[in-house]
């Protein structure tokens, strides 16, 4: 069984925002789970949805596989490195803003 995989990091929002988008076409088949993130109102869905097409060309440029017969394996969405930020507080004080990042793994396979 062939498979294939595109890998995207320092995507601009939480991991745990992308898994609830990545919980949603894990298991479909391809065409399904391009019209379930094209029409998911999420920011994680629009990079999720470029990453699944990168997979598919992938799958089809290297491995010879109709994007047809594929379906979302695993898809994988784990933290990245965080960008820490200041923002200015009364009195001299300082919060801590937290600019998180993930990464995203999907691989795509063959129905046997």
């Amino acid at each position: 069984m062939s498979e294939s995989r595109a890998t995207v990091k320092f995507l601009r929002y939480s991991a745990r925002k992308g898994r609830l988008v990545a919980d949603m076409i894990r298991g479909l088949p391809a065409p399904r789970a391009l019209v379930v993130l094209r029409d998911t109102r999420k920011k994680a869905a629009v990079s999720i949805l470029k990453l699944l097409k990168s997979a598919l060309a992938n799958a089809e440029d290297c491995n010879k596989l109709k994007p047809e017969d594929l379906y979302v394996k695993t898809i994988l969405v784990d933290e990245g490195p965080t960008m820490k930020r200041i923002s200015p507080r009364a009195r001299g004080r300082a919060d801590r803003i937290n600019k998180r990042t993930c990464q995203t793994t999907i691989v795509v396979a063959e129905r046997s």
